[in-house]
Formats: structure tokens, sequence, C-alpha cells
């Protein structure tokens, strides 16, 4: 009997780090080869990751909510497999740095990277661990894992883990010292109660009870108002601490970290340039009840949207020039001569922009189908890496939010990103007379490097033309 260990995968998309969602096994559960054990969020997609050998689930070495780094081990499996891997001699809490100690036996297999069912394994350089801050460390981050630790002396580096000084660092999993920064806890103040020394959950959250209930002892001297408050359960005296918090610190992670970064490099690495227009969309929305009774069009979905990025594909063939963009290293401008169109969308999880490859080879039935999955795929927080890779131009669509326009930020590496603003029944004069027509606005944000002034009005222009009379779908392609 063997203990295994699966680290944190690379996906092939330049992962470093992925927040693990939510664990579907628990120890003593039985794995298969291929069997999905969790599910984690990497910079902008939720993935589940399957175990690629066979056995008993031995430890789960990180809770939910917790981001791990690629290589790290997230779970231990006991296999029977005593030739896969170089036994482990304990079961022991501290399993990831035996498994350290045991490296150098598995080193002729490690020596390519493996496929891991997601991606493939971490190259040997990445598997190297942080320096820890004290000897200790190591017992401090697989503590729960199991509660066998004495077993562990023949590890070289472990004998010094009964013997730590009280200067040193308090024994605490990852979570643990969040939870203690999220509540303002020491941990160096806190009594451990779980095995080795190792502080838990509880005890600090009963030292943050025991922070609170010293600031409860004035009440009985407090009138009335005070009187009915001490007569309510103890329990409830924490929330009311917390409630009463004039911020809220939400910790910057997941989509909105990377949504973050990619925003503010491209604020202040490409010139954006916003250029307006507002037409007159009646004839593109009586197109689209006409595509909608269509019976060769049955089950697609057809709304504005779709016309819209049909617009924009016919717009970028009479401008070329526009799908491009900027290699800084070699100075040079990229023409691209397929059309990658992204389509920016609002999941539970933050937004995120997955394009359409090839949009501009598609039918219109194509390219409806194609939306229609790229939506749902985001909204279900399903979209992997790849789809979200190697955009050219995008849409946002504002309009769904009731909002008339806006200036959008190029997401980067694109050239230019087009908001479609609500489409509203105004006032319009049409044909010399004033009446009520559906008119929109369109935001058009472009890199001034590379699309110049006359080129990005050209572009907008045409955009509109086509929207305005949507016939130029046929004659301009």
């Amino acid at each position: 009997m063997t203990i295994r260990e699966f680290k944190m995968p690379d996906v092939g998309e330049g992962l470093t780090e992925a927040e693990i969602l939510k664990w579907y096994v628990q120890p003593g559960d039985t794995v298969t080869d291929g069997q999905v054990v969790c599910e984690v969020e990497t910079a902008k997609a939720a993935v589940e990751l399957p175990i690629p050998f066979d056995g008993v689930v031995h430890a789960l070495l990180f809770e939910e909510g917790t981001t791990v780094d690629v290589g790290q081990v997230i779970i231990s499996v006991q296999t029977g497999d005593a030739g896969a891997e170089a036994p482990v001699q304990t079961a022991a809490a501290p399993v990831a740095e035996a498994a350290a100690a045991a490296a150098p036996a598995e080193e002729p297999v490690a020596e390519a990277r493996q496929p891991v069912l997601v991606g493939y394994g971490v190259s040997t350089a990445s598997t190297k661990r942080r320096p820890r801050k004290a000897t200790a460390a190591p017992a401090a981050q697989n503590g729960t894992a199991a509660p066998a630790a004495p077993a562990v002396p023949a590890a070289p580096v472990l004998p010094a883990v009964p013997a730590q000084p009280t200067g040193e660092r308090p024994l605490a999993k990852p979570p643990v010292r969040k939870l203690a920064k999220d509540l303002g806890i020491d941990l160096a103040s806190v009594v451990p109660t779980g095995d080795g020394g190792v502080v838990t959950r509880e005890d600090v959250h009963a030292a943050a009870a025991a922070a609170i209930a010293p600031q409860a002892v004035p009440a009985p001297a407090v009138p009335v108002a005070a009187q009915a408050q001490a007569q309510a359960p103890v329990a409830e005296a924490a929330p009311a601490a917390d409630t009463s918090a004039r911020e809220t610190r939400i910790p910057v992670k997941g989509v909105r970290k990377v949504t973050a970064q990619a925003m503010v490099g491209s604020a202040f690495t490409a010139p954006h340039v916003t250029e307006f227009i507002t037409l007159d969309v009646t004839r593109t929305m009586k197109l689209v009840q006409e595509l909608k009774d269509d019976p060769d069009l049955a089950g697609l979905r057809i709304n504005p949207l779709l016309l819209i990025a049909k617009a924009v594909l016919v717009a970028i063939r009479r401008n070329p020039d526009v799908n491009a963009s900027w290699d800084e290293a070699a100075q040079e401008i990229v023409l691209k001569h397929y059309v990658n169109l992204g389509i920016a969308a609002a999941t539970p999880r933050g937004l995120i922009v997955p394009n359409i490859k090839d949009a501009h080879a598609k039918t219109l039935g194509e390219l409806s189908e194609s939306l229609s999955s790229l939506v749902a795929t985001a909204r279900d927080g399903k979209t992997s890496p790849a789809d979200m890779q190697n955009g050219t131009i995008t849409i946002t669509n504002v309009g769904v939010f009731g909002v008339d326009t806006g200036t959008p930020i190029l997401n980067p590496g694109e050239s230019a990103i087009l908001a479609v603003g609500a489409i509203k029944l105004q006032p319009w004069v049409h044909k010399g007379k004033v009446k009520p027509r559906q008119v929109t606005t369109l935001a058009l944000s472009f890199d001034h490097r590379l699309i110049d002034g006359e080129l990005g009005s050209k572009f907008l222009a045409d955009i509109a033309a086509v929207l305005e009379h949507p016939r130029r779908l046929i004659t301009w392609s």
C-alpha cells in the first residue's frame, strides 16, 4: 500500500494558481482513474480536475475557498500499486513533505511532463516549494491530513517538530491563518487544541468570542434597551459586532483579480480613443422579427446582437486594417486575416470575454448557434481558457442594462471594442417628418497606435450604415 499525491496541475494556459471551489470527495472515499475529485477556478474559468489513478482518498490538503499554487499537493490517495511510486513511510499529516523527501526516487518518472487528464503535470522546476520561515512550518501545511504525526521521525526534517520554540510561527493551516486575519486575531495569542499544537478554526473562533465578551460586561448598567439585548442568546453577540462594521473587505482573487490586472494594463498601455454614433435601427428590428418567423431559422436564437455582430463582420471586411494587434517586442503591427469575435459576458463569477473563433467564415445560422453556445457556457462558468484567447475585436452589450452608451476599455491584445446601447423608441426625423423610431447609440473604443481617426470613423460609420439599412448585409458582403 502506497500513498500517491495529486498536485495542482498546469492546464496548459500559463496557470500559476487556482482556487479550490468544491471538493467532490472526502477522506475514505474510493476514487477511480479519471474521476473528477474537485472543481477549481483558474484565471477566468471553472475547471473540474480528474485524478489519474485508483485508490482510497487519504487526505484533502486544502479546504474549499483556498488559493493553491500550481505544483502544490492538493490530495493524497492510498493505492495498492507498489511499483508506481516510492512508498511513503507513514500516513501522517505531512504527506506532502514526506513525498518531497522521496522525490529522488520519483525523478526518472517525472523527467517529462506527464499528462494528468487536465493539461499536463508541472515541470520539475515548478514543483519546488518556497523556503519555510521555520522548521515547524511543513507540519502546519498539512496539519489536519491525519492524526498520526508522531510516526514521522523517519523523515529527516521532522524531528524538530515536537520541540517547537515558543517564539516560532504558530502552527495553522492557510485557511485558519486567513480566518484569524479577517477576525483580527493574533495567532500567537491563541491556545492551540489541535494535534501537535496546531491552531484550529474552533480555536480562532473561541479567541474571537473571548475578545468580544469583555465589551459586553458593562451592558447590565445600561438602561432598558441594553437590558433587552443582554437577554438575547450569547451566540448572537458575535454577529452583532460584525454587522456594526462600517466597511467590508473582500479579497481580490479569481475573475475579479485577473479582470482588474487586464483593465489596468490595457488602459495604461494602449492609447484609447472612443467615438460615438446615434442611429435609427428600426429596419434592423423589423428584420429581427422576420427572421424569427422564418422556418429555415426555427430553433435558432435570433436577436439584435446577432445582426450587430454580422454588421461588425461586414464592416471589418470593408476596413480590414482595423483587425490587427500591436507587437511591442518586435515593433510590428500584426494584421489578422481572421476574426475571433469577442462577446463580453456577465457571469456570477464576474466579467469574461470568450470569443467566436473564425466568426468571419460563419453563416448567419452558424453565428447564432455559436453565440448561444458561448453565452450559455459562460453563464454556467464552464468557459475554457482557450475560448478566451486570441480575440481580435469585441462587442459589449450594455444596452441590456438600460444604459445608453459607455466608453469601453479594450480587451488586452485587441484593436477595438464596440459598446451597444439600449434600443429605445424615440422621436426621429424620417423622410422629412418626425416619427417614433427605434434608436440606439454605438460607442467604439480603439487602439490609436493601430487605428487612426479616419479609419476608426469609417469603421464605425459602416457598422451604423448596415444597421440602418440591413440590406447592406447582402450588398456589402
